[in-house]
């Protein structure tokens, strides 16, 4: 999507706002085949009209604009190469210097935020992951956790209650201090890998909008804001291309299903873009076809194989291992003992623990050579979330008649939240990722493993986990096929 097409879709949008929106200062060169991860999460809020007449409203004057940080891009050696051989030290170590100022301020959020999801997670992973039933599941706890923040800023009383719940935050200034660390210790685009996270307030021409709140949305969760005529081609042909833009059309799919009716007041969208390569590539030599025992039989595909040093955890329903990107992030690939399934293992809390936090302090672990076979595969999910939020106690957004939405606008009567989908997309193969995948391991998960060396082989239903440098679960799935 080019930026002038950008604009025609906006047309009731001041351009100059759009197009600052639209591209972020951002640098996406990429050297190899490397792969990227994604999510969006769309919460519509829609308007009752009684008796279908339109409402009286105040024009809404000024919209919020997000300044994103602007990284100092991250230095390669060989562009500070002299034709001799010798380096520009200075050079090079003056470069590196600025990026590390910038990475080291973004991840300086004190103590406490990377833990910040856990319960989140342990209550929303077995929710949106579980009953699969034979399918790929992709999710971003991440994605999800500030997409709700957005909406408990639009809310108060008993519906801010209720989201404040689910994301474990004892009020909503605790909530904005978290949202904003793990917002910034996930955000970077320094041309070397990139964490991008973006968000967007979409609200319709007639009803009117409170601008401290606009404000605080920009400030908190970097989100600008727009307005339009709601059900017109413009603003879903816009907000489709935003969502692209902001995705890398690697949700292109997914993102031109997403429309918003006249009946629309405002809608809020978060973005998650993630690309980091393995800090030690497969050789696609190795690469060859095997056998993947999926729910619904047997199948072919490619595994990617390596041997190495390295941790391997096990439980008493698993085992694991765990991948190093160069983002500085991991991914973490968990396989069921023979006669478990992923199911099983979201609904124990063991493993569940295991999925959430890793292995850092994991007991059961032990160093090791390690025989990794892992599919190579490009998983996506699209699916609603409106059940399981209900299912965790968030009701009151979805009921017209008992929903509070008065930080956002005084025109209250009958605001509920009628959409709220999420769609996420994860590929890995010999040199990256894309979102997360993980292989099934061979080995008995619940015994300790043999003295020196193990097979792990990813070649039944799998569990994955990607986090990022700050440790947060950016992506979790389940990879019943790999495809």
């Amino acid at each position: 999507m080019r930026g002038d097409e950008f604009l025609e879709k906006l047309e009731n949008v001041d351009p100059e706002l759009v197009e600052k929106a639209a591209r972020p200062k951002r640098r996406r060169r990429w050297l190899g085949a490397v792969a990227a991860l994604l999510a969006l999460a769309i919460l519509g809020g829609v308007l009752l009209r009684p008796g279908g007449g339109a409402l009286t409203t105040e024009a809404f004057a000024a919209l919020a604009e997000a300044e994103y940080p602007e990284s100092p891009p991250y230095p390669d050696m060989m562009d500070y190469v002299n034709p001799d051989g010798s380096m520009q030290d200075d050079e090079f170590n003056a470069a590196f210097d600025a990026w590390w100022e910038f990475y080291r301020a973004q991840r300086d959020m004190g103590e406490g935020f990377e833990t910040a999801l856990d319960s989140f997670c342990a209550k929303t992973l077995p929710q949106f992951l579980g009953g699969a039933d034979g399918e790929n599941a992709v999710y971003s706890p991440l994605n999800v956790y500030l997409a709700l923040g957005m909406l408990a800023e639009l809310t108060d009383g008993d519906s801010r209650a209720q989201v404040l719940a689910l994301l474990g935050s004892g009020g909503i200034g605790e909530l904005r201090e978290t949202a904003s660390a793990l917002w910034n210790a996930n955000y970077m685009d320094d041309g070397a890998s990139a964490s991008i996270l973006a968000s967007s307030l979409w609200l319709d021409n007639d009803v009117s909008f409170k601008q401290n709140t606009l404000d605080k949305l920009a400030e908190v969760y970097y989100a600008s804001a727009y307005r339009g005529e709601m059900g017109s081609d413009e603003v879903n042909e816009a907000l489709q291309a935003w969502l692209n833009e902001q995705t890398g059309g690697l949700l292109s799919e997914q993102a031109d299903g997403v429309g918003l009716d006249a009946d629309t007041i405002l809608a809020l969208a978060t973005t998650v873009y993630f690309r980091a390569k393995w800090t030690s590539e497969f050789s696609s030599d190795k690469t060859e076809q095997g056998v993947f025992h999926a729910p619904g039989g047997d199948i072919n595909c490619d595994f990617m194989h390596q041997s190495g040093q390295g941790y391997y955890y096990w439980g008493e329903r698993f085992s694991a291992i765990e991948r190093n990107l160069e983002s500085g992030g991991a991914m973490r690939f968990i396989l069921p003992d023979e006669g478990f399934s992923p199911d099983d293992l979201l609904a124990d809390s063991e493993a569940l623990s295991f999925i959430i936090s890793g292995g850092s302090d994991w007991e059961s672990k032990k160093f090791l050579i390690i025989n990794q076979a892992i599919p190579k595969f490009d998983v996506v999910s699209d699916f609603d979330l409106r059940a399981g939020l209900q299912n965790l106690g968030v009701t009151d957004v979805f009921d017209g008649s008992v929903s509070d939405f008065s930080p956002m606008t005084d025109d209250t009567d009958g605001i509920f939240v009628s959409q709220a989908k999420h769609a996420a997309r994860v590929a890995i193969d010999e040199e990256g990722v894309t979102a997360a995948a993980y292989t099934v391991m061979g080995a008995a998960g619940a015994g300790e493993p043999p003295a020196d060396e193990v097979d792990f082989v990813l070649d039944r239903p799998f569990i994955f986990v990607i986090t990022g440098s700050a440790g947060t679960p950016l992506f979790a799935g389940v990879v019943n096929v790999p495809a």
